[in-house]
């Protein structure tokens, strides 16, 4: 199935939008087909803000309609503790509240950005899009991360080379408890990264170290500001660690 053969059959619909690549190309195809289409941002605090600054910018862009809401995952205890299916629990929770916002809104069917490349046995969130009738239709057109790029690319849309970025909840490792204080410094750390021009990387943290995974062409910027990178990192963690399994 072609795209626009999706939006024919599904003309009104409510999209889960992050402002990442793939729910990016998925509003501009919905924009471009001729459906009507709400796109639903959900704020936590897993997301760090540029994420829903760049989600604002794209829709802008597109003339989309948006609409923002709140999820309080920090609330919830199958979530904080971290078990190695919290993106399950995490994703059922988000998923549901756009559906009950979108239906509210007069939108009866939800899509998200899954796309052909996507690993079901590495993403257990897509079961809960599966359970709760999610679609996906740039996985169900076949369409890979490598296509969305090149097509978003064409499209003119900034987000076309922009790196995959996981919740910050990923930054915490499976079995330690999930904070808002540790989320806070994953976000700040990072956030003082990229302003030195870092990119696809991310700063994993564990009790109060934080390790450090960047791509090996990167070494030599690391170097040249490794004392402020100590000086800010330190005022967050008790440790500053370099990971040598480098990012590929």
């Amino acid at each position: 199935m072609e795209l626009s053969e999706f939006f024919r059959l599904h003309p009104r619909a409510a999209i889960a939008f992050s402002g990442g690549t793939d729910s990016s190309f998925l509003l501009y195809c919905a924009k471009k087909y001729g459906a009507s289409v709400r796109a639903y941002c959900v704020r936590s605090a897993f997301q760090p803000a540029f994420e829903l600054e760049d989600a604002q910018k794209l829709a802008a862009s597109l003339g989309a309609d948006v609409r923002i809401l709140t999820a309080d995952v920090l609330s919830h205890p199958e979530i904080t503790s971290n078990p190695e299916d919290r993106c399950y629990h995490c994703k059922r929770i988000i998923f549901s509240g756009i559906i009950k916002a979108a239906a509210a809104d007069g939108f009866p069917v939800l899509l998200d950005g899954t796309n052909a490349s996507d690993d079901a046995s590495d993403r257990p969130g897509m079961a809960a899009a599966r359970e709760l009738g999610v679609l996906s239709p740039l996985r169900d057109c076949g369409l890979t991360k490598e296509k969305i790029r090149l097509l978003s690319k064409e499209a003119g849309l900034f987000t076309w080379n922009k790196p995959s970025y996981a919740c910050l909840a990923t930054r915490i490792p499976s079995g330690e408890e999930i904070t808002g204080e540790k989320l806070s410094a994953a976000e700040a750390a990072e956030g003082y990264l990229f302003s030195l021009g870092f990119s696809d990387f991310r700063v994993r943290i564990s009790g109060g170290t934080a390790k450090l995974q960047l791509r090996e062409e990167q070494f030599p910027l690391l170097v040249e500001n490794r004392t402020g990178i100590l000086d800010t990192l330190k005022s967050y963690f008790t440790d500053v660690l370099l990971d040598l399994e480098v990012r590929k």
